[in-house]
């Protein structure tokens, strides 16, 4: 064997030229395969996702469905949200995005409520009794708060009416007294999708509704900023 055979391997043997071209072929077929999906703009992707998500979706949680860090899929946000109002002459749409419980989602928008309203109306699922719209909203004024000082508060027993509640996934049990062993209810992310709201904070103030400011809701105690 000369020593050009020996200097150069044969294709055909192991970690010859043939090989290593499989290999590279190979590499850069998975690297392929592991990129992005689609070259879709950021703006149409997002726009897909949003449009089946059946909760808010973070920033961090777009951009990691997307591939795009989070000061992109903003800017992304930002510019769908200006298109959807009809920004710069764009055709101001039915629904709009909006930011609520943390996330994005799509809205239908309140001037048109009236109409989904009415279209919904035959399937729209069984509503909250007035006792359970009564426990919740004192949940939701003046949580932590266990079963019995609500029904203090409503002077009826409650017990089914919080089952109800958590039931529907309005308000969860948060801790249990160390002393009584009573669980603390509050209000959950759900109450504040359905409300359309970001946090307890844009709850209304309910003193202008009580004849006294009070009355029904004791004192100002555990109630969010003083609303009453």
């Amino acid at each position: 064997m000369t020593d050009d055979a020996r200097a150069s391997p044969s294709s055909a043997e192991p970690g010859g030229a043939d090989e290593v071209a499989d290999a590279r072929a190979i590499e850069q077929d998975l690297h392929a395969a592991s990129g992005p999906r689609t070259e879709q703009p950021v703006d149409r992707q997002l726009e897909a996702i949003l449009m089946i998500a059946d909760e808010p979706q973070s920033l961090v949680s777009l951009g990691a469905a997307v591939g795009a860090p989070v000061p992109v899929v903003r800017q992304a946000i930002e510019r769908l949200v200006a298109d959807f109002d009809g920004v710069d002459g764009t055709v101001r749409r039915g629904f709009e995005l909006r930011e609520v419980g943390g996330g994005w989602r799509f809205y239908v928008r309140r001037d048109l409520d009236d109409v989904v309203e009415q279209f919904v109306e035959a399937e729209r699922p069984a509503r909250l009794s007035q006792a359970a719209l009564e426990t919740l909203a004192v949940v939701a004024y003046k949580q932590p708060i266990t079963r019995s000082q609500i029904a203090a508060i409503r002077a009826v027993n409650v017990d089914g009416v919080v089952r109800t509640l958590v039931a529907r996934g309005l308000i969860e049990e948060s801790f249990t007294d160390a002393e009584t062993g009573a669980i603390n209810y509050v209000t959950s992310d759900l109450l504040l999708q359905q409300l359309g709201i970001n946090s307890l904070d844009e709850l209304p103030l309910i003193s202008p509704l009580l004849e006294d400011g009070v009355g029904g809701f004791g004192h100002n105690e555990g109630i969010p900023d003083g609303r009453v």
